[in-house]
C-alpha cells in the first residue's frame, strides 16, 4: 500500500512587517538582523522582511537581511504603485530568493471610500503592476486587499488577471478579520476554476479581530491554499495576525486530521517567541498557547497526579518538542557561571561572550537579592539587558522619598551619551516624582498611554516587571524592564519608551543641552 505524503505548507512570516505595524513595536536594524537569521535557521520559507517604500530605515533593513539570509526567500511588500515596486526590487537584489509581494484593494468598501476607483480600473492596475514586478523578479507575491468582503465573481476576475501578468503566488487575506472558517475556505475552493490557479500557489493572511485567525488560516489550507502568512507570538496590526507557533504546532500535533506538513524545526519556537517579545517590547500572555509561561504549567491537584501518572493525560504535545524542557533547575546565588550559561542554552537564550559576563554579573547581584532566581528572572534580567545595549541614556542611581507626609521626592542620577546628569523632583506618588525627574533630564511631551506592573515570579521578594506607553503626534512607543525594587523598574522602562520616541526624532542632542 502506497502511503500518501503530507502536503508540504510554504510557512510565510510576516513579523518583520506586519508585525512590526502594530503600535509601539518598532525594532531596530540589529534586532530585525537577528530575528531574520533566527527564521531562516528555524526553517521560515519566506520573510517578509519590510516595505521598502515606508522609510529608509525599512529600506535598509530589507536589503541587509537580503544579503544575510542564507536560505529562505526575502520579499519586500509594495503598494501597486510603480514607485513602490522598483524600490522593493532594489531592496531584495541582493537576495539568493528574492520575491516582490504587491498589494491592492478590491472590496467594494475599499474601492469607494479609499481609493476612489472603478472596478475596471483596478484591474488595469493590476495588470500594469504586477507586470511591471514579475519584469523585475521571478517571484512575485499578488494580494488582494480586502479579500474576504469582495464578492467572488470579481475576486475571481482580479486573481485572473494577477496571474496572466506573472503572479506566481496569489495571496487573499482577511485584512480586517472578518471571516469564519467555513466563509475563507469557500473563498479558496471558489477559485480552483479560475484559468491558470493551478499552476500557482494561493496563500492565507488573517486577522485576529474576532479571535479566528488560526482557524480561518487552517480553513484556507482545506480549501486549497498551500501558503500561510503568519507571525511569531500573533504579532501585528490591531488583534494581530495568525500565530506562526500555533499554526505549526496545530499541524504537526493533528497530523490525523491535516495532513499536511511544515519544514519548521520547532525546537526554536519558543527560542523565537523570546526573541521578538524582547525586540518589539511586547509582553507574551502567560496562557499564550504554545508559548506562554503556563503553556505547560499545572496547579491543579486533579490535573498534577494526571501528569505525574502519565503526561498525555493532560499534555498533547512533549514541551521539548517546542523548545521548553520540562524540568526547571532552580538557580542560586551560589551557582556558578558553567550552570547559568547551560540554564541560558535550556531557555533557548544565546549571548556572546561579553554579553554572558554581563547577565552572569547581573545574575549574581539579583540572588544577592533574592532566595530563588527562577526561570522568568533570568528571562527578565536578559530582557532588560537587551534593551539597554540599545539605549543612550541609561538610569544609574534612584532614590525615592516616599510616605504618608508627601509629597513624595525622587532623586534620578542617568547617564545620557556618556555625561551623568542628576535631578530632583516630586510629584503626587512615589511613581509620579519619577517620572516628573525622568522629564527633567529627558524633557518631552509625550503622554502616558499605559502603565502596568507585574510579579515576574511569587513571593515578597519577586521581581517587578514594568510596562510603560508613551504617546506624542499619533506614535506610540513602549519601554519594559524588571527589578526587585517597583520604583527602578518602572524609571528604567519610563526611560526606555522616551529614548525610542526620542530617538527617532533625533533629539538626544537637544534633550542633553537642555539639561547642561
Amino acid at each position: 500500500m502506497t502511503i500518501q505524503k503530507p502536503d508540504p505548507i510554504v510557512i510565510f512570516d510576516t513579523t518583520l512587517r506586519d508585525g512590526e505595524q502594530s503600535p509601539g513595536a518598532s525594532m531596530t536594524l540589529d534586532e530585525k538582523v537577528q530575528i531574520a537569521n533566527l527564521l531562516d535557521e528555524m526553517g521560515v520559507d519566506v520573510i517578509e522582511a519590510g516595505f521598502p517604500i515606508a522609510s529608509d530605515g525599512d529600506f535598509e533593513a530589507v536589503s541587509e537581511i537580503a544579503r544575510q539570509v542564507k536560505n529562505s526567500v526575502v520579499a519586500g511588500l509594495a503598494r501597486a504603485i510603480p514607485a513602490d515596486i522598483a524600490r522593493a526590487a532594489e531592496a531584495v537584489r541582493h537576495a539568493r530568493r528574492p520575491r516582490i509581494h504587491t498589494f491592492v484593494s478590491t472590496s467594494p468598501i475599499h474601492l469607494t471610500h479609499q481609493m476612489k476607483k472603478t472596478e475596471d480600473q483596478v484591474i488595469d492596475i493590476i495588470e500594469a503592476t504586477v507586470a511591471q514586478a514579475r519584469g523585475l523578479v521571478d517571484d512575485v507575491e499578488w494580494s488582494a486587499m480586502d479579500a474576504t468582503r469582495t464578492p467572488i465573481a470579481y475576486l475571481k476576475r482580479c486573481v485572473e488577471v494577477a496571474i496572466r501578468c506573472g503572479a506566481t503566488t496569489i495571496n487573499l487575506p482577511d485584512t480586517v478579520g472578518y471571516a469564519t472558517p467555513s466563509e475563507y475556505r469557500a473563498m479558496f475552493e471558489a477559485m480552483r476554476d479560475v484559468p491558470g490557479a493551478d499552476g500557482v500557489i494561493f496563500s492565507t493572511h488573517t486577522h485576529d479581530d474576532l479571535g479566528l485567525a488560526v482557524a480561518n488560516s487552517l480553513a484556507g489550507i482545506e480549501g486549497g491554499a498551500r501558503q500561510v502568512e503568519c507571525t511569531i507570538n500573533g504579532l501585528g496590526e490591531r488583534a494581530g495576525n495568525a500565530a506562526l507557533e500555533e499554526i505549526v504546532m496545530a499541524i504537526k500535533t493533528r497530523g490525523d486530521a491535516l495532513p499536511y506538513s511544515t519544514r519548521i524545526e520547532t525546537t526554536h519556537l519558543t527560542r523565537a517567541s523570546k526573541l521578538v517579545s524582547m525586540a518589539s517590547g511586547f509582553q507574551v500572555q502567560y496562557n499564550k498557547a504554545i508559548v506562554g509561561a503556563n503553556a505547560f504549567a499545572h496547579e491543579s491537584g486533579i490535573h498534577q497526579d494526571g501528569m505525574l501518572k502519565h503526561a498525555e493525560t493532560y499534555e498533547i504535545m512533549r514541551p521539548e518538542d517546542v523548545g521548553v524542557h520540562a524540568t526547571s533547575l532552580v538557580m542560586g546565588k551560589h551557582s556558578g557561571r558553567h550552570a547559568f550559561r547551560q540554564k541560558l542554552e535550556e531557555m533557548g537564550l544565546e549571548l556572546g561572550d561579553n554579553a554572558l559576563q554581563d547577565a552572569f554579573r547581573r545574575f549574581k547581584e539579583l540572588a544577592d537579592r533574592k532566595k530563588h532566581v527562577y526561570d522568568e528572572d533570568i528571562l527578565a534580567l536578559v530582557e532588560d539587558q537587551f534593551t539597554e545595549e540599545h539605549e543612550r541614556a541609561r538610569v544609574m542611581s534612584l532614590t525615592v522619598i516616599a510616605g504618608t507626609g508627601g509629597p513624595q521626592k525622587a532623586i534620578l542620577v542617568m547617564d545620557v551619551d556618556g555625561k551623568h546628569i542628576t535631578a530632583e523632583a516630586t510629584g503626587s506618588g512615589p511613581v509620579d516624582a519619577v517620572f516628573n525627574a525622568v522629564k527633567k533630564i529627558l524633557p518631552h511631551e509625550a503622554k502616558l498611554a499605559l502603565y502596568q506592573v507585574h510579579a515576574v515570579t511569587a513571593g515578597t521578594d519577586a521581581q517587578a516587571e514594568v510596562s510603560v506607553r508613551l504617546s506624542q503626534d499619533g506614535r506610540i512607543e513602549s519601554g519594559r524592564s524588571a527589578d526587585v525594587d517597583t520604583l527602578v523598574a518602572s524609571a528604567k522602562a519610563y526611560v526606555a519608551a522616551v529614548n525610542k520616541m526620542m530617538a527617532r526624532r533625533g533629539q538626544h542632542a537637544q534633550a542633553l543641552h537642555a539639561t547642561l
